[in-house]
């Protein structure tokens, strides 16, 4: 990995390269300054000021809530500055000269499995599977095997960084198969007429209700509502709320002045 020494002005995301956080960070920001790190290092180095900018996927459509989310809750000083939501399709890899009849193991994160699960029991309902820290990982691990009998699911950037080849493509493609990124940045985004804020809002289970009910009294527009463990009690959590608009416009502006206790994760462009 990366001397934090050398991290000043970059865009982190999950290592190693080959993962779909990675292709998230190509598909924005290009390959200039990108920074794969493992998960210790990028939250670390992000709350010290170290980054710039950190790239981090937090929910599926799928699985939901992916195991990132409550690292970014945790950080005292996050700042969401933009959501990427992206249709995956994935795709099989493997070393030169594997055939898809030798592949005895297949490795992926376990997000990954969920997600090709449909197809990976229809097609290769025999192979093992065995969970990797990333996208990038597996791919990595195929890599270096020495054998031509496992593959790893992953995007096709996989191929190109490990010098792997594909041996089907498109594996759970659609609309049922969406991951969302958030990017970490230093300053809230100006509005632009189509915006997203996300909250965080303690509350127990008795007041969970009167919290829903102050927003939809103020005319604020809630989209989704993700509860998190607030780490105390079993009656009392965190949730992620999205509302619609800027913090610093119209009705949601007065509603966090009367609230202060709501905590402003960031307010950017709605995808």
């Amino acid at each position: 990995m990366v001397m934090s020494s050398a991290l000043a002005g970059s865009i982190a995301y999950l290592g190693p390269a080959g993962s779909w956080t990675h292709q998230a960070c190509l598909d924005l920001f290009g390959e200039k300054d990108l920074v794969p790190l493992s998960r210790e290092e990028l939250f670390s180095e992000y709350q010290k000021g170290k980054v710039e900018r950190a790239c981090i996927p937090v929910t599926t459509s799928v699985v939901g809530v992916t195991p990132y989310m409550d690292a970014v809750l945790d950080l005292p000083d996050a700042m969401i500055v933009a959501e990427y939501p992206k249709m995956l399709g994935y795709s099989l890899l493997a070393r030169p000269g594997t055939k898809r009849e030798d592949v005895t193991e297949v490795l992926a994160h376990p997000v990954a499995f969920e997600e090709v699960k449909p197809w990976l029991n229809r097609e290769m309902p025999r192979v093992r599977r065995t969970d990797a820290a990333s996208g990038g990982a597996a791919a990595q691990a195929v890599a270096n095997s020495p054998a031509l009998d496992k593959a790893s699911f992953g995007p096709k950037v996989g191929a190109s960084v490990y010098q792997l080849i594909s041996l089907v493509d498109g594996i759970e493609e659609g609309p049922h198969n969406v991951t969302r990124w958030w990017v970490l940045g230093r300053n809230m985004p100006a509005p632009t007429g189509n915006d997203k804020t996300s909250l965080l809002v303690n509350a127990s289970d008795d007041n969970f209700g009167a919290v829903l009910g102050s927003f939809n009294q103020a005319g604020v527009q809630v989209l989704t509502v993700y509860e998190r463990p607030s780490k105390k009690t079993l009656d009392t959590h965190r949730y992620l709320i999205e509302v619609a608009g800027h913090a610093k416009q119209g009705k949601l502006l007065q509603f966090l002045q009367a609230h202060g206790d709501i905590r402003i994760l960031g307010s950017y462009p709605r995808k």
